[in-house]
């Protein structure tokens, strides 16, 4: 029994020792603040808001309504043909949504907010903020600041070429189409590209020094969330003004949101989480899919160049899927595409 008592505690003060060693290698390797969000914060869910430094989105003068037209019934009929779903709203709750809203021809006939929420709930955009970038490099080319997708993105970012010459070869396009060959590893800890993106307390120095090109551009996809940092710099660069504010003054206030928004900051006064972390109401968010859905045009103003959400959306059949898409299920067995995020 003492010998087990000894084995036990032996193994206990190896597994202190251990963890004592990641933790000073840990803290050695990256920056506290880094260290600190990755073990406290975890993985990413619905309250990161409240955890980042945000820059505002103000909303204009004005403010669009769609029409209230409830036809709940209708909406459940749809869904619950769905062997699955008993019932819409319970299905919803039990899945931890937040928000669930149906708009046919700009009239409301579902609004539904569950687990805590309510309509004017913040909620947080998470990937689709990268769809919201992708808009503002089709405004910025219309206005000039950006000549075209096929810019080298050396021309925006010099100092990735003086760093490594084959980033000349990456244009914005291969950033819109997430296959610029840049290395990009998931990886559950403090390694892990996707932890480095989300919590790194200088977004602009990660996307420009740690960067590293292991394949050719334009040859195949992978979703990489260094991606959206790096043209989130080009448009600050370009425009000479936060990303956040020229999302406000191109997108915010032409579409008359109901609610101020923000878009989270790495750090305090610092640069906008590309990626993710543009926080608004659902509604607005609703807002920002009506403007795709009439090509960009806004009543009557084009506030986003019907050419570019042609272009940004339809599928590139010059791909060659097999190579380009390799052993993702949803772009080859069900005929998917990636376009301009």
């Amino acid at each position: 029994m003492k010998n087990f008592g000894r084995i036990l505690l032996r193994l206990l003060l190896a597994l202190v020792g251990l963890i004592a060693i990641i933790l000073i290698y840990a803290f050695l390797a990256y920056p506290a603040e880094y260290v600190r969000r990755v073990l406290l914060w975890q993985n990413s869910d619905v309250f990161d808001y409240q955890k980042f430094p945000e820059r505002p989105l103000k909303n204009g003068s004005s403010t669009f309504y769609f029409t209230e037209a409830l036809d709940e019934a209708k909406v459940r009929a749809v869904f619950e043909t769905n062997p699955t779903i008993d019932h819409l709203d319970t299905f919803l709750a039990n899945n931890h949504t937040q928000a669930f809203i149906v708009i046919q021809n700009d009239r409301i006939l579902y609004e539904k907010y569950f687990n805590g929420i309510k309509r004017d709930s913040i909620v947080t955009s998470f990937s689709m903020a990268k769809s919201f970038t992708s808009a503002l490099i089709g405004i910025a080319i219309q206005e000039g600041y950006i000549q075209s997708v096929n810019d080298p993105i050396t021309n925006y970012l010099p100092e990735l070429r003086d760093r490594d010459p084959d980033f000349g070869k990456i244009t914005i396009r291969d950033l819109l189409m997430m296959s610029s060959g840049i290395k990009y590893v998931e990886f559950p800890f403090l390694n892990g590209d996707d932890a480095k993106t989300y919590y790194y307390p200088d977004l602009r120095r990660l996307a420009l020094a740690q960067t590293r090109i292991v394949g050719l551009p334009g040859k195949q996809f992978l979703y990489n969330n260094y991606h959206p940092l790096l043209l989130g710099l080009i448009l600050e660069r370009a425009t000479g003004t936060p990303v956040a504010n020229y999302l406000q003054e191109k997108i915010w206030k032409p579409l008359e949101m109901e609610f101020p928004g923000s878009w989270s900051l790495d750090h305090e006064g610092g640069f906008e989480k590309m990626e993710s972390g543009i926080n608004a109401r659902a509604i607005d968010f609703a807002k920002f899919g009506r403007l795709f859905l009439n090509k960009g045009n806004w009543k009557g103003v084009q506030v986003i160049p019907a050419a570019w959400v042609a272009e940004s959306t339809q599928e590139d059949r010059s791909i060659n899927r097999v190579t380009y898409y390799p052993d993702n299920e949803f772009f080859m067995a069900m005929n998917g595409y990636y376009k301009y995020m």
